[in-house]
């Protein structure tokens, strides 16, 4: 149920570590302007109902289905929310759940932790994020990330919901020098890299022709600050922390691969104690092996990060929206590839009991929309 990708014999030290063990979920919700750009994203039909996916997402991760819930999951042009799997995990395993709202448009409908942060400009403007709250939130992501593995027997999974966010992960791995063009992944069936690239291109030359748009100089925060989004430095800040004490499953794949290489690099400028072969990427297969991307290329670019990937398919299920997975869209977000990697690794679920819970949630949910 579990391929490492890459960084095999680390990745499978981890493994074996793990198994068997309880991990805490933590969620890092944030936005980025860049979302709403038409045709950037699937994660919601239209650029108005993106506003809300996050919200939406994280609402279900913790109330399950609802009658009536604040913020409905947004329709998509293909397929179901990722949310589905993370949940039937969590509920399934009873897996303690935290959120956190790193920089929303309007704060989620259920208890969350706010970080103080705010939404991203989009990143074309080179002018993402004020400097002061980049550094704020990285700040706090340290300080959670020794809270969610102080006591920790398991290890912690680290997940994100940022529409657009995909898009911000290949500017920041472009600032920070490492070849991401072309093998960043999308929640599209065929990635829409070309519009990607022109949208990193304009942002980084405008960040660049300001007065401290020194490209590879300088605090990694300032890359962030200039094309990233909200979620990057609180992640980053908590797999930090955390790996000092645990283990930590960096749950996502393209923005996960950006937010190690901004760890790595903030570790570095920092001088920050970390332990990075504490630290693994797990996503799904479809992202893993998404033939409009390189995810396993891109992970060896950014170093030596173990990748891991679920072996869930949706193949035989008898969901349509969950067949969609296997023709390409919408292929993993909020922890989960994450999710489906612990579900096994905790309670030894394979894939026919695993495939059961997704269904029942998402014929659950359909019914109570009826």
């Amino acid at each position: 149920m579990i391929r490492v990708y890459t960084q095999q014999e680390q990745g499978q030290a981890w493994i074996t570590r793990y198994r068997g063990k309880r991990p805490v979920f933590a969620c890092v919700l944030g936005f980025t302007a860049t979302g709403l750009i038409p045709g950037i994203s699937a994660a919601g039909a239209t650029p108005e109902s993106r506003q809300y996916t996050a919200i939406a997402d994280a609402e279900f991760l913790y109330a399950g289905v609802q009658g009536q819930p604040h913020y409905p999951l947004p329709p998509l042009s293909a397929g179901a929310s990722p949310v589905f799997i993370s949940k039937a995990v969590l509920a399934g395993q009873q897996i303690p759940l935290m959120v956190f709202n790193a920089g929303l448009p309007v704060p989620p409908a259920i208890p969350a932790i706010a970080l103080g942060g705010v939404p991203a400009a989009c990143l074309s403007t080179g002018q993402a994020l004020d400097r002061e709250t980049v550094q704020q939130l990285f700040q706090q992501g340290l300080t959670w990330g020794e809270k969610l593995a102080a006591d920790q027997d398991g290890y912690v999974i680290l997940a994100e919901c940022v529409v657009g966010g995909t898009t911000t992960a290949l500017a920041v791995l472009t600032a920070l020098g490492i070849p991401a063009e072309g093998k960043v992944n999308s929640s599209h069936a065929t990635c829409n890299h070309d519009q990607k690239w022109q949208l990193v291109q304009q942002g980084l030359q405008r960040w660049q022709s300001a007065a401290d748009g020194q490209q590879g100089r300088g605090d990694p925060l300032g890359v962030v600050a200039a094309v990233g989004d909200p979620m990057q430095p609180v992640v980053a800040g908590m797999a930090i922390a955390a790996s000092r004490q645990t283990g930590v499953l960096l749950a996502g794949g393209t923005q996960m691969l950006a937010v190690y290489a901004l760890a790595h690099a903030l570790a570095n400028f920092h001088h920050l104690p970390w332990q990075p072969s504490q630290i693994v990427i797990g996503t799904t297969r479809w992202v893993a092996t998404d033939p409009t991307g390189d995810t396993v290329g891109l992970a060896q670019a950014v170093g030596t990060v173990p990748l891991l990937a679920t072996e869930l398919s949706f193949a035989d299920s008898r969901v349509p929206q969950l067949q969609a997975y296997e023709q390409g869209f919408v292929k993993e977000g909020v922890g989960a590839g994450g999710c489906a990697i612990a579900a096994h690794l905790y309670q030894g679920w394979e894939q026919a009991q695993l495939v059961t819970a997704i269904e029942t949630l998402v014929q659950h949910y359909r019914h109570s929309q009826i």
